[in-house]
């Protein structure tokens, strides 16, 4: 893990970037009577999703932290998800 600099170094933070990029183009799409709540609440979430990584890699050296972020991490996703 010393390879690390940061949490934008993590594989997974990288991996939940890459569809925050994809659901900003994809929500420029929509209808303008769908423009403000379901796309800014579907945007919020997604990125939601990889600073809580960066958080949880903020806060490594407590476990109990880590875990309730990551938790946060799994429900940003359900949340992006329906």
């Amino acid at each position: 893990m010393s390879n690390y600099k940061g949490y934008r170094d993590l594989i997974v933070y990288q991996k939940a970037y890459k569809p925050v990029l994809e659901i900003f183009e994809f929500t420029k799409s929509f209808p303008a009577d769908e423009k403000f709540f379901p796309v800014n609440q579907i945007r919020r979430s997604s990125r939601a999703f990889p600073s809580s990584a960066g958080a949880a890699w903020v806060k490594r050296k407590y476990p109990e932290s880590v875990v309730i972020k990551l938790l946060d991490v799994l429900e940003e996703e359900t949340e992006t998800e329906i």
